[in-house]
């Protein structure tokens, strides 16, 4: 059963307003795992990206139990934005070398995946893993640490995220500044408040391709702990970006609403380039449907 159908395997209080909907009154706690686990499952390949064939509440599982059982790993979370880029620069792809689960957090992308005959479950977003994820981490003893986004916001969103998920232990927060993934004093010092911090799991909000670059880095000094890619997530999970309504987010149709409150940001972004590559993407898919 996924988080969106049922009930959410482990205990979430939705206090804050900024608690995605869906996640909203599911407070069944459990300490069980399913048998099946994430690295039994199949791949699905799009555009050479091994997309993992999961549902959100089996990402969840396999994170928890490798994180208990102190075993590190990466998750990638990819928007059809970040597929285009990586798409239109090939050389990125080696962002993704090692990571242990790359999930589609688009529609499109499941769509495309179908028409090819390559299911996807569902759409894994890093807008939900922040609560979800969390929740599990909270219900097994897991620390978390909340790492990027503008100053404050990692702050505000962990009080939110803490507030629906008691007993969270949220290990730290840090902001760097601008260009750190580029500064080899300022990844020394994330990697000194990491070491020190110990958490079992780190959010990265960075956008592409910093957070994946950041976490490619870290990860190689922190073999133990979870890195999961979260993009804007942090500031949704802030108040401060509001999230798309649900219909709009199972229609494919988040971009809209976010393009019509940032239209100058997100213009270019959603109209030049992306829309024209979910052309491409769904007609490649439909040509190769099977």
């Amino acid at each position: 059963m996924t988080i969106a159908e049922g009930v959410l395997p482990y205990q979430l209080h939705p206090q804050p307003e900024c608690l995605p909907p869906h996640l909203a009154g599911r407070v069944s706690p459990r300490t069980d795992l399913p048998a099946q686990r994430v690295a039994a499952l199949s791949t699905a390949d799009l555009y050479g990206i091994d997309f993992t064939a999961a549902t959100e509440q089996q990402v969840i599982d396999h994170v928890v139990e490798q994180a208990t059982a102190g075993v590190g790993g990466r998750v990638a979370t990819i928007n059809l934005d970040i597929l285009r880029q990586l798409c239109a620069d090939r050389q990125q792809m080696r962002l993704l070398d090692g990571v242990d689960l790359c999930v589609p957090d688009g529609m499109p992308l499941l769509w495309a995946a179908r028409l090819r005959g390559r299911r996807l479950p569902e759409r894994v977003t890093g807008a939900d893993l922040v609560w979800s994820l969390s929740a599990g981490a909270a219900s097994a003893g897991l620390r978390v640490y909340f790492l990027g986004a503008p100053d404050g916001v990692a702050a505000r969103a962990a009080a939110n995220i803490s507030a629906a998920c008691p007993g969270l232990a949220v290990a730290g927060t840090y902001a760097p500044p601008f260009g750190c993934e580029k500064d080899e004093a300022e990844l020394t010092d994330i990697s000194s408040r990491l070491l020190a911090a110990q958490p079992n799991i780190v959010f990265c909000a960075f956008g592409f391709p910093k957070q994946e670059e950041l976490m490619r880095r870290l990860s190689a000094t922190l073999p133990n702990t979870w890195f999961v890619a979260c993009g804007g997530a942090l500031s949704m999970a802030a108040g401060d970006l509001k999230r798309a309504p649900q219909w709009a987010q199972r229609a494919g149709l988040e971009w809209v609403f976010r393009l019509a409150r940032e239209p100058f940001r997100l213009a270019r972004r959603y109209l030049v380039h992306d829309v024209p590559f979910a052309v491409r993407l769904i007609a490649g898919s439909l040509l190769t449907a099977r």
